[in-house]
């Protein structure tokens, strides 16, 4: 069979390189290895698994909010009141979790990238050695053996029975044979045989690596979730920037007599509340762990909002070939066409495929008829794909033994190709054996050749395809077969893994255009496409896309590289080429495809505990504009020290939500993240400003308290401010227990449906709350002071608040039948 690459396929030497330079036989020294290292004329294309330390640190420090809370934490302690700066501590925690945790996800997913690393063989100062495939280099002398992958580009210098796969360039599952003088690329894989060459172009200059980095050019994985994050963020960066003069004029207004340290102190209280400091490192702690959870499942993250990305798929694209099947034949069965005894015909078949030369054909045969004992070979031609047969002669009397193709070993009119197109619509793989007394000689067919059984092979489907198919379908998520194998062969396949389609169901891509506008429509209507060219793949991927498909693409080939690179998510298998394990966000290490569904669980789980938790950030900012919006309009000072916000902020959003973002959660995707967030979080943090600012109102109006400040009891003690005085309850502490009532029923909405876990936790940071106004230390260090009456009157005007909650929450049903998916 012809080379399907041809001219299109060559590769120009590495530019970098000297194209005078002729490798000898030896390879290359050490000297001249250091030398092209040192020129960087490696194969290393500089691409890495996860960022640097440095990166983590200033991702995970350096922020807009955290330059705004670092400010802010300056102005407190120039005032001297450290308790009113706690946030600061909060701070630095909250980034130095951020950082180890990001550290420590990416020390396990460096070491297993590196565990996972591929290795080629060179020769060296003489002397075979195996190195990582990133130390070959240019003009290296590169050993090929059965079963390796073609690390770079070069022309051959020696063969032996050499046949090479080029399926991940051509998509043609066909092996071709190769000798000496032939170009071999990069990203194909070697089937039978050994050769040698020297590597031409290596690195970015191979052939594979530049598909690789064209795919790469220009993509970022989409992410609702971060888009949604960044857009809340965008939005609450220009409320702080409105509402930083407001706090300051207004609290200057009101309690400015009183010194800049009053004034300082209750202005950062407001804009504090108005930061939601844990939310994006929520988010990223999320993605981080979902993706240190996966490697345990041999699955390599190699961009974080893959994890999300593959929970919001509604379509999959498979490539067959090791992906649907393991990418090897097996035997499958044995048809006499005669009356020839069918012991005697596996005899024949064992003793064929006990070839030292055996290629996959023959080395799937071998697997499953043993070679019986007193059979010797007298002569033998081994198999050649240009020939597609392969013979023997044994001793005894035995006769010739040929096993090949029907189509060459057969006449054009011979009832036998019926049975042979039969099968082969069922996408089995048939061969012939015959037999004839004549001996073999020369590398002709022998004369008097009798057809004697059909051998039937077949590609070794995954064992976990049609379970995770099944689960797919279940979950709603429609799968396309993509193949540039036979469109009869795949469809097969594809009936045999469960997939249920009509004979308009699969289509000879070859009969549709290269245009994704076009093929929008043939796309939604059809299961299978074969023989589809790379340039199809990357069309029919982009169709499914414009008619609003959320679109994931799996494949091992490179010529599977640019669907990859357009699909919303690309999985790839580990046993795949480089280049399509380079641009996709997902690699399956072990090659099992069974791994999907917990990808799809974890991206569940990031997708709906992130809303959660957003939720609680949101409410608590909208609080804290509508206090400081209040505490303007009413000319009073701001209800909470910052202190007070901590508090609150710790135990009914910042514990919780770390607990609530980490936990399961096996809701189904539903979209709009952003718009279910506001929807929910907008008129609650509305509901509780309200009532933060009823409950003020009514404790600074209490006719005992206006008493007490008119007797000059409440006036400040020398040398300090009014809002350290305990001699008088303070109406911030009503606020604060009205907010908490509040917000602890935001808590519980959002942590439906409830499991143990949650009760416990939620169970817990009430037990804190209420130790925290109950231990006296608490009481002094949080200046909490209230009369009895004033204490039931609060938990009244919280509870009041808890039931708009209540309310607000079951007027929602998209938040609803998202959380209940």
């Amino acid at each position: 069979m012809a080379n399907p690459s041809g001219p299109s396929l060559a590769q120009a030497p590495d530019p970098t390189g000297d194209p005078q330079f002729v490798t000898p036989e030896t390879g290359l020294t050490a000297a001249q290895v250091a030398e092209r290292v040192a020129s960087g004329r490696t194969n290393d294309t500089g691409s890495a698994t996860s960022r640097s330390v440095w990166e983590i640190v200033k991702a995970n420090v350096f922020t807009r909010f955290n330059a705004i809370l670092g400010a802010l934490f300056v102005l407190i302690l120039a005032t001297g009141s450290l308790a009113d700066g706690l946030f600061g501590v909060v701070l630095v925690v909250n980034s130095g979790i951020g950082i180890v945790q990001e550290y420590l996800a990416k020390r396990k997913l460096d070491r297993l990238a590196l565990l996972n690393a591929p290795t080629t063989r060179v020769v060296r100062d003489g002397q075979v050695v195996e190195i990582p495939t990133i130390e070959v280099v240019a003009d290296d002398l590169i050993e090929l053996r059965t079963g390796d992958q073609v690390p770079a580009d070069g022309e051959l210098l020696a063969a032996t029975g050499l046949e090479i796969n080029e399926s991940n360039l051509t998509g043609e599952s066909d092996s071709i044979p190769k000798a000496a003088g032939d170009k071999v690329m990069s990203g194909t894989s070697v089937v039978a045989g050994t050769g040698r060459f020297p590597a031409a172009a290596v690195g970015p200059h191979a052939y594979a690596n530049k598909i690789a980095a064209e795919a790469k050019k220009f993509t970022k994985t989409h992410s609702e979730i971060q888009s949604s994050v960044n857009t809340l963020l965008k939005y609450i960066t220009w409320v702080v920037i409105i509402a930083l003069p407001l706090q300051i004029w207004s609290q200057y207004r009101v309690i400015g007599d009183q010194g800049w340290r009053e004034v300082v102190i209750r202005s950062t209280g407001g804009l504090v509340g108005l930061v939601p400091e844990g939310l994006v490192l929520l988010t990223s702690v999320a993605f981080l762990l979902a993706a240190v959870q996966l490697t345990r499942q041999q699955v390599l993250v190699q961009e974080l909002p893959a994890v999300e990305g593959l929970a919001r798929v509604d379509v999959v694209c498979l490539d067959k070939t090791g992906t649907l099947t393991v990418g090897d034949i097996i035997f499958e069965d044995l048809l006499p066409l005669d009356a020839y005894d069918e012991n005697d015909l596996r005899a024949a078949l064992g003793a064929l495929a006990d070839d030292p030369n055996a290629n996959g054909t023959l080395k799937a045969v071998a697997d499953a008829v043993p070679a019986p004992s007193g059979w010797n070979r007298r002569t033998t031609i081994a198999f050649n794909s240009a020939r597609k047969w392969s013979a023997a002669t044994f001793e005894d009397a035995r006769g010739t033994w040929v096993m090949g193709a029907p189509d060459v070993l057969l006449s054009d009119d011979d009832p036998i190709r019926g049975k042979v197109s039969e099968l082969a619509a069922t996408g089995r793989r048939v061969l012939l054996l015959s037999n004839t007394d004549a001996a073999l000689s020369g590398q002709e067919l022998p004369a008097g050749m009798v057809p004697r059984a059909l051998v039937v092979l077949a590609e070794q489907v995954r064992p976990d395809a049609k379970d995770t198919l099944d689960y797919f379908k279940e979950q709603g998520v429609a799968i396309k077969i993509i193949s540039g194998d036979n469109p009869t062969t795949v469809a097969a396949i594809a009936r045999r893994v469960g997939l249920e389609f009509d004979d308009d169901g699969f289509v000879d891509a070859r009969t549709i255009g290269e245009d994704a506008e076009e093929l929008r429509e043939i796309v939604e209507k059809t299961t299978v496409f074969g023989r589809v060219s790379p340039e199809q793949k990357r069309a029919l991927v982009n169709a499914l896309k414009m008619n609003g498909h959320v679109a994931a693409m799996t494949g091992d080939g490179v010529n599977d590289a640019l669907a990859l690179k357009d699909a919303d998510i690309g999985v790839a298998m580990n046993n795949g080429a480089q280049a399509t394990k380079a641009v996709a966000q997902l690699v399956l290490l072990d090659g099992k495809f069974s791994h999907l569904p917990s990808v799809l669980a974890e991206g569940r789980r990031v997708i709906g505990n992130v809303e959660r938790v957003a939720n609680l950030f949101v409410a608590k900012n909208v609080m804290s504009l509508i206090a400081i919006v209040s505490a303007a309009v009413a000319s009073m000072p701001f209800p909470f020290l910052p202190r007070h916000l901590t508090l609150v902020s710790a135990l009914t959003i910042g514990i919780p939500a770390f607990f609530l973002a980490l936990g399961p959660n096996k809701r189904r995707y539903v979209p709009g993240f952003l718009k279910r967030v506001l929807r929910f979080a907008v008129p609650s943090g509305v509901i509780a400003g309200v009532v933060v600012l009823v409950s003020y109102l009514l404790a600074k109006n209490e006719p005992a308290l206006k008493a007490l400040e008119a007797s000059g009891q409440c006036r400040a003690p020398e040398g300090g401010t009014a809002i350290l005085n305990t001699v008088c309850w303070h109406p911030g502490t009503a606020a604060t227990i009205a907010l908490m009532t509040t917000f602890f029923w935001i808590l519980i909405v959002l942590a439906r449906p409830f499991r143990m876990w949650k009760a416990g936790l939620i169970a817990a940071l009430i037990l804190l709350t209420i130790l925290a106004f109950w231990l006296p230390m608490a009481r002094e260090f949080f200046n909490f002071e209230i009369s009895s009456t004033l204490l039931w009157e609060s938990l009244l005007v919280g509870a009041v608040g808890a039931v708009l909650v209540e309310i607000v929450y079951r007027t929602a049903p998209a938040m609803r039948a998202a959380q209940n998916a």
